[in-house]
């Protein structure tokens, strides 16, 4: 007997539900978690630092996002810590920003998925998947062009990423089907994202057909610039704080901007806060080959108030934003406006 196979409209139709974390007061659990061992005491005490770089009004806060947390659900948990003033700068991966927050900011969705799929059926239904979440591959396509509509629209120049994802905001803020976005919200409240990697996403297949299409007379991503935009913002931070959801090139990107602002003969401070949620493991070069303890030998973070988080980001990330959106130490907090730096 043969199964009925199963349709595309079936198969994405359990959209993924972003969490909220102001309708969830994740402080007792944390309080009580900072009583217990192991990955529940590491990430009470991971809290704890979270939350005196957000009540540390002398210090910026850096989030580095790696990893596919932001199509799992925690794609309003980033948003929110942007929204109410918990971080000041972004660094991240292309997918997370582009092929998942600019994805959904177009009206599309990520999807629960049926793990039992032959993901040979799922490439015939132009569905890809990951791990236990589904994309529609017509609708990326949808994205795709749209980033080379955004690159066909601009000077034909060098622009570093954080310039590109600001012209991504721009161009929502009058046709997002979806509000509230992150790269939108990093718009309105002059946030600048970082993506070191951008063409390793959806956007660089519209980026490559834009270079296609305009041969000699294109603009393209200067990742060199990237480097010393956010460089630029280590040193007029002054006092900075890390959360990092995975490593990869946005934490060695982060990090390494302290020893980029020595190589310009500016001093600037280590990293006085430092947290890291993962799950790699440093004997493989995975952790970005370096424990937040290694980095200080590379001059990047202090280890005083540092922690490592071994625990897979999606299910501990909310609980961490909740306690500290709850704690209000936010409310005070100014706002650094990083993204004026570079206005002309």
């Amino acid at each position: 007997m043969t199964s009925t196979p199963n349709t595309k409209a079936e198969l994405l139709s359990s959209p993924v539900e972003h969490i909220d974390i102001t309708k969830i007061d994740a402080r007792p659990i944390i309080e009580a978690m900072g009583k217990m061992s192991f990955s529940s005491r590491d990430l009470a005490r991971a809290s704890d630092i979270f939350k005196q770089a957000v009540g540390d009004k002398n210090c910026s806060v850096i989030l580095t996002l790696a990893g596919s947390t932001s199509a799992g659900g925690c794609m309003h948990v980033y948003r929110d810590l942007v929204k109410y003033g918990m971080v000041d700068a972004i660094v991240s991966t292309g997918a997370s920003i582009v092929d998942m927050d600019f994805f959904e900011a177009l009206g599309f969705k990520h999807y629960q998925a049926d793990s039992a799929v032959d993901d040979n059926d799922l490439r015939a239904l132009y569905i890809d998947r990951i791990y236990d979440t589904y994309i529609d591959e017509e609708e990326l396509q949808a994205c795709d062009h749209i980033t080379k509509e955004i690159a066909d629209s601009l000077d034909r120049r060098p622009y570093s990423s954080r310039e590109f994802i600001w012209e991504m905001g721009k161009w929502l803020k009058t046709n997002a089907k979806k509000k509230g976005s992150l790269i939108e919200t990093c718009y309105d409240h002059n946030v600048p994202i970082f993506v070191p990697a951008f063409s390793d996403c959806s956007a660089g297949f519209g980026l490559v057909k834009h270079q296609v299409e305009n041969p000699g007379n294109y603009m393209s991503i200067d990742s060199v610039a990237d480097f010393r935009e956010l460089t630029d913002i280590k040193i007029k931070a002054g006092s900075t704080g890390l959360l990092m959801i995975g490593g990869g090139v946005p934490k060695n990107f982060v990090q390494d901007t302290v020893v980029c602002a020595e190589i310009l003969g500016v001093e600037a401070e280590m990293h006085k806060y430092a947290v890291q949620i993962t799950v790699a493991d440093v004997r493989d070069g995975a952790c970005s080959s370096s424990t937040l303890k290694e980095a200080a030998s590379w001059g990047k973070v202090q280890t005083t108030l540092e922690q490592m988080v071994f625990a897979e980001a999606g299910t501990v990330v909310p609980l961490l934003a909740s306690d500290a959106y709850h704690s209000g130490l936010w409310k005070d907090r100014p706002r650094r406006n990083f993204a004026k730096l570079f206005e002309a």
